[in-house]
């Protein structure tokens, strides 16, 4: 892959996330990330696309360390997060929001409970299993729900909400934790389009209030062009693309996906095809560019 195509932001900016020479070879042989080197500044929101296979998944969990990574380092305000023992390593996960595609509520707990659920790195397991949450953290849960549009369903289930609503628990839940940064992967899979825009609108518009960076794993380049600051491509595991929204153009869609004819509307297209990757948004709409980035 030619990196002529790759557009690189560049930021002077302290970064909150550092990879340098991140990989990941899985038992198989598989090699899933090849030395992704990257910088996340604060308050920034980075949207990783590219095809199934990428490696998009595997990076976010390399940098909590649900993945261990082959070699390479993660490190969080210039911190390794894989150095140390395991307190280290929860202390640094504390900092860590995770919002997940399958959203990970237990489905028999209340909407209030699995939203107090992303205070556990604070309280302790006992006063957790006791449900003995400080009234402050209470009050702050309650305040999140609103934000996120469930005031009143504190004491629904889980498993009786929809998709939309289940991902809006999970977005409460990862704030609860108070972090610094979201690892978000594929928020909008499993939801309707217009769900899948309110959903991500949501997330950044919140990164934008809280300060938060965002690293967000999504697999529609529409919707990661209009609401992200910064866009990267993986192909292969590795980074072929790095810029902002604007920049993204079929040479760089072709060095992410591969040939495509990206100036066509996917309807006009005669094969009917149902596998072809995401379609772009239409490369002359004006988009909403953020400030520089890293």
């Amino acid at each position: 892959m030619s990196t002529a195509q790759v557009t690189i932001a560049q930021d002077t900016a302290p970064a909150l996330l550092t990879l340098q020479g991140l990989s990941k070879r899985y038992r198989t042989g598989d090699l899933a990330l090849r030395e992704v080197d990257l910088r996340v500044p604060e308050g920034q929101v980075l949207a990783l696309i590219g095809p199934s296979g990428a490696g998009k998944s595997t990076l976010i969990r390399c940098i909590n360390r649900l993945v261990e990574p082959t070699s390479g380092r993660v490190l969080l305000d210039g911190a390794d997060i894989g150095s140390g023992n395991a307190r280290t390593l929860r202390q640094h996960r504390r900092k860590l929001g995770m919002i997940f595609q399958e959203y990970a509520l237990v489905e028999r707990l209340s909407v209030m409970e699995n939203v107090l659920s992303g205070r556990l790195g604070y309280t302790g397991f006992w006063r957790s299993w006791l449900r003995k949450y400080p009234q402050h953290d209470i009050d702050q849960a309650f305040d999140f729900l609103d934000r996120v549009g469930l005031a009143g369903f504190e004491n629904k289930r889980a498993d009786a909400l929809s998709g939309g609503q289940r991902q809006r628990v999970g977005i409460a839940r990862a704030l609860m934790q108070s972090p610094r940064l979201l690892l978000v992967d594929e928020p909008t899979a499993s939801l309707d389009p217009k769900t899948a825009r309110q959903i991500m609108r949501l997330i950044c518009e919140l990164c934008r209030e809280r300060g938060l960076s965002a690293v967000i794993n999504i697999h529609d380049v529409a919707l990661a062009s209009q609401f992200a600051d910064r866009v990267v491509g993986l192909h292969k595991g590795a980074i072929v693309f790095d810029g902002v929204p604007t920049t993204l153009d079929a040479a760089a869609l072709t060095a992410i996906y591969g040939t495509e004819d990206w100036g066509t509307p996917a309807s006009a297209k005669q094969d009917g095809a149902s596998d072809r990757p995401p379609a772009s948004p239409p490369l002359d709409t004006p988009l909403r560019v953020a400030s520089a980035t890293a």
